[in-house]
């Protein structure tokens, strides 16, 4: 990438880990913080933390056309404004019902795929799968942080604190944002069936489902996670960042020869299929091995190494894949399936915990995991970019 491509893909990935810091820094804490709200539940819990995938994925569609039809910056500038009130509805809340509220409108201000677009506008073809690897790393750079800096937050902020810093976050995306160059779209079109039939290939629908899974399988994994490492006296909720800083480090270091594989040698899909095992692995040992430090260390590591080679490798085949004048309606169907994944997580893991156990919401993980592996055995390696 020269010069300008790479400040312009900074900024959009700043903008895209920025938020996705705010929604996912509750993830290590809330189920088990998630008491000191009346009325709670655990599939309000579920709940509490997937219900921005719901609303990320009714509207991931009407805000990549609509960024189509007027502007990528325009919608930028709603979506995080939306992020932003959601986040002060959630840190004012008592009731986890005012949290759900607060979250719902957290993924109200849907702006993952106009993001994705408008990289994909000021980036060359030829640099464009190097450009969303970039991304998909700073994405994943910035779960890594959420898990280091939410338990610090809330042990010093409260969950409260820990909204309001979300809603600071917010205000640095929109700063970062005012950078950016306002470009009056030029191509238009109807959001009509037939433009949605020419994003709904074959290829365009595995990568649908591959992000539902991931994102379903992630937000199972934080129903349960956060709260065996208490129960099994791991390490303290307050402490639980020792635990993760040293395995993202790990994770970030065994993915990198991974990338390096899939998109040097072009062997994206051999990567993602052994990322998708490794992720499935990672599901049955927890099911059935007996947790200590050492062993929760390890299976964590695996499967984070596994997330972050996902999370990676997506963004680079959607571009691949994507049709450039449909490009804002094919990355909101990305992102719909995304966030959409996160939320049948948390509805699903939340009601398996609340009516069968914990430990069973890792046979529904492994289960989805293996659905995902063998869909992915039919897709045709992506050579070129459209």
């Amino acid at each position: 990438m020269n010069k300008q491509e790479r400040t312009f893909a900074l900024k959009i990935s700043a903008i895209m880990a920025t938020r996705m810091l705010g929604l996912f820094m509750i993830f290590p804490i809330f189920s088990v913080y998630a008491n000191q709200y009346t009325n709670t539940t655990p599939y309000l819990i579920g709940v509490a933390i997937g219900i921005y995938g719901l609303t990320q994925a009714l509207l991931q569609i009407p805000f990549g056309y609509l960024s189509d039809k007027y502007g990528r910056k325009p919608m930028l500038v709603i979506g995080l404004i939306i992020f932003f009130a959601g986040s002060v509805v959630a840190a004012q809340s008592s009731d986890i019902v005012g949290v759900v509220i607060g979250r719902a409108l957290q993924g109200a201000g849907a702006i993952s795929a106009v993001l994705m677009a408008f990289l994909a506008d000021f980036v060359s073809p030829n640099q464009r799968s190097k450009a969303n690897a970039f991304v998909g790393v700073q994405i994943g750079a910035a779960f890594m942080l959420s898990l280091i800096i939410g338990p610090l937050v809330s042990v010093n902020l409260g969950i409260s604190g820990l909204f309001w810093v979300i809603a600071s976050l917010s205000i640095v995306a929109l700063i970062i944002v005012a950078t950016l160059p306002h470009v009056t779209p030029k191509e238009q079109y109807s959001l009509s069936v037939a433009n949605i039939k020419q994003v709904l290939n074959a290829d365009l629908l595995r990568l649908d489902f591959s992000v539902f899974s991931l994102h379903l399988i992630l937000t199972c994994a934080f129903i349960a996670m956060p709260i065996f490492l208490v129960e099994n006296n791991i390490v303290d909720i307050k402490d639980n960042w020792q635990m993760y800083l040293p395995v993202m480090f790990l994770s970030f270091v065994g993915m990198v020869p991974m990338i390096i594989i899939s998109e040097k040698y072009n062997k994206t899909k051999l990567v993602f299929l052994v990322s998708i095992t490794l992720l499935a692995f990672s599901q049955i040992l927890f099911y059935k091995t007996e947790l200590t430090y050492t062993t929760f260390f390890i299976i964590l590591t695996i499967f984070f190494t596994a997330f972050n080679a996902l999370e990676a490798i997506l963004p680079s085949l959607i571009a691949k894949t994507a049709n450039t004048e449909k490009r804002g309606l094919a990355m909101g169907l990305f992102s719909t399936s995304q966030f959409l994944g996160a939320f049948v997580g948390g509805i699903f893991g939340g009601w398996i915990y609340n009516t069968f156990d914990l430990n069973s919401v890792f046979l529904f993980t492994t289960f989805i995991a293996i659905i995902w592996w063998m869909s992915i055995l039919k897709m045709q390696q992506k050579t070129q970019e459209n």
